[in-house]
């Protein structure tokens, strides 16, 4: 529940402390001593829009305090701190402040930590539910009213979602699946004619580089034998160096005796003989080992050039091709066994959809009897507000298909009829503002076992009525207040204002050119005397007086 509020510089509120407590609190004042600027100061520490003329005339900067405490806190809390990564020790008060700039701009705090603006507007709902004649939220606002109705059914949301969400997952499978068979099939022809060009030249891994070697190792042997042949050339016939050389060792045989010279000259050139024979028989074995076979080459050739040619077709390079035509053969097998796959799909998303609609129809049949249950209990509130002659109706309509979700296939909302014989419409199209107000208070007192909002606020429900309406109105509060824990009413009607366990009275005074806006929290005497104001206007009369005694008496 809200136990604190802190006001700084808040249009015609210089500083101002307010401490609230459980069960219902008024809020009473003449017309236009600010208690709109109260609701107004509220808003901005749960994500209102931060108008820079709430900034209170010369001042620089406004802020906003306010501060909640919990047994426990709600689910929504948690999940919503846990996603931002703020931290609450255990048992400490949540505290949320608003700072607003003169000059533009606003900053948020949440126990001390920074925090955005749209993290209040999540935590809103969980901590303050406000309720005017015109509000467009809450109540009024059919978006909201599954979820109201879902809490007092007490609808199995979770399984629901799981179902929704098993569902979805199937479906998304299957639409996958379809796509891809679809767009392999778009391209099967394409994948057979290339596949069966990868087929026929086979490529291996490695086999660029091994073809590579094998070329440049033969157009080097290509290259040698040229160079070998001209030298077979000079070594061979009858005038080729060793020939020339044996010819001149025989003849010098012949006269190497005749002088030691010429023997050892002798030695000499049988030695360049044996020489130039090896040398023959090396350049014979070379000639032999460098035989080149030009068509092998070609061979050689022409493969890697179409290797080459079809890596650079599909963008790859050549070691690649072998996985390449793994791939195609694959998606090609794909192809075939796609619409195998499609089938065990198929199966698993009509399965799912079938236990979505079960859990679907589960929730519904809830929803149906916890409106029938709702509408009697909402109709019992109506007489004594001086709605006799209104009708409420929740009404459940089936949604279409593509707007099923883990809500489940319902539209739900509240309707109304305030004449006899009307039609029924929605909540937000009464035209009478008190009316509204008053429905309003009927649901919301129909929805309170329930539970809702830490702290719930009706601004002026009372506007329009008195008497016995107004005092039937201050009976529900304080009662609503006993169930939820903590209600605050700003009111005009002494009727509802003796009904409160806590009473503040908002005055403005004004000093030469400064006007301020104030809050008391009243005693027993300052009650009367309110009360008394409100129901005698200007003058408090004793008649006024005790009329407030018995108000107060009466509670």
């Amino acid at each position: 529940m809200l136990t604190r509020l802190s006001i700084r510089n808040i249009v015609l509120i210089e500083a101002l402390d307010l401490d609230f407590t459980r069960g219902l609190g008024v809020l009473t004042g003449e017309t236009g001593a600010g208690k709109s600027i109260l609701l107004d100061a509220l808003g901005l520490v749960l994500g209102d829009r931060a108008e820079t003329a709430l900034v209170r005339a010369g001042e620089p900067k406004a802020s906003v305090t306010a501060s909640f405490e919990f047994a426990a806190l709600p689910d929504l809390i948690v999940a919503a701190l846990d996603e931002a990564d703020l931290e609450i020790e255990p048992g400490e008060p949540l505290m949320i402040r608003r700072q607003v700039k003169a000059d533009g701009g606003s900053k948020a705090f949440i126990n001390d930590q920074p925090a955005s603006v749209a993290l209040l507007r999540e935590l809103a709902p969980a901590l303050v539910e406000l309720h005017g004649q015109h509000d467009d939220r809450g109540l009024v606002n059919p978006r909201g009213h599954r979820a109201l109705l879902d809490r007092y059914a007490g609808t199995d949301l979770a399984g629901l979602e799981r179902g929704w969400r098993s569902w979805a997952k199937a479906e998304a499978q299957l639409a996958e699946a379809r796509d891809q068979v679809e767009q392999a099939k778009a391209d099967q022809d394409l994948l057979i004619a290339h596949l069966a060009e990868l087929t026929q030249l086979e490529p291996q891994a490695g086999e660029e580089v091994r073809l590579a070697g094998a070329r440049s190792d033969m157009q080097k042997a290509e290259k040698l034998s040229g160079e070998l042949e001209d030298l077979r050339h000079i070594w061979e016939g009858s005038d080729s160096p060793l020939a020339s050389l044996r010819v001149a060792a025989r003849k010098l045989d012949r006269i190497a005796e005749q002088h030691p010279l010429l023997t050892e000259a002798l030695a000499a050139l049988d030695r360049a003989v044996i020489e130039a024979g090896e040398a023959e028989d090396k350049l014979e074995t070379a000639a032999q080992t460098l035989v080149h076979d030009p068509a092998a080459l070609d061979e050689a050739e022409t493969r890697l050039f179409e290797l080459r040619a079809l890596a650079r077709k599909h963008r790859c390079d050549v070691d690649h091709l072998p996985d390449l035509m793994r791939e195609m053969r694959a998606q090609l097998d794909a192809i075939e066994g796609g619409e195998a796959q499609l089938d065990a799909l198929e199966v698993a998303a009509k399965e799912t959809r079938e236990a979505y609609v079960k859990a679907a129809e589960k929730a519904q049949d809830a929803r149906i009897k916890a409106s029938k249950k709702l509408d009697k209990a909402v109709a019992a509130e109506l007489a004594p507000l001086k709605l006799d002659a209104a009708r409420f109706l929740t009404s459940i309509g089936a949604l279409p298909e593509e707007k099923w979700g883990a809500h489940g296939m319902d539209a739900c909302e509240f309707l109304i009829a305030t004449n006899p014989g009307a039609d029924f419409a929605p909540l937000a199209k009464i035209a009478s503002g008190g009316e509204l107000s008053r429905f309003i208070l009927a649901l919301k007192v129909a929805l309170a076992e329930k539970g809702g909002a830490a702290t719930i606020i009706f601004d002026e429900i009372d506007r329009g009525v008195g008497g016995a309406v107004a005092s039937a109105i201050g009976e529900r509060l304080a009662r609503l207040a006993a169930r939820e824990g903590q209600l605050l009413a700003v009111t005009h009607s002494p009727q509802v204002a003796a009904r409160g366990s806590q009473h503040y009275m908002i005055a403005k005074a004004s000093s030469g050119t400064v006007t301020k806006t104030s809050v008391v929290l009243l005693d027993e005497s300052g009650r009367q005397e309110e009360i008394a104001r409100m129901l005698s206007g200007a003058e408090v009369t004793p008649e006024a007086r005790a009329q407030a005694d018995r108000l107060l008496e009466g509670v």
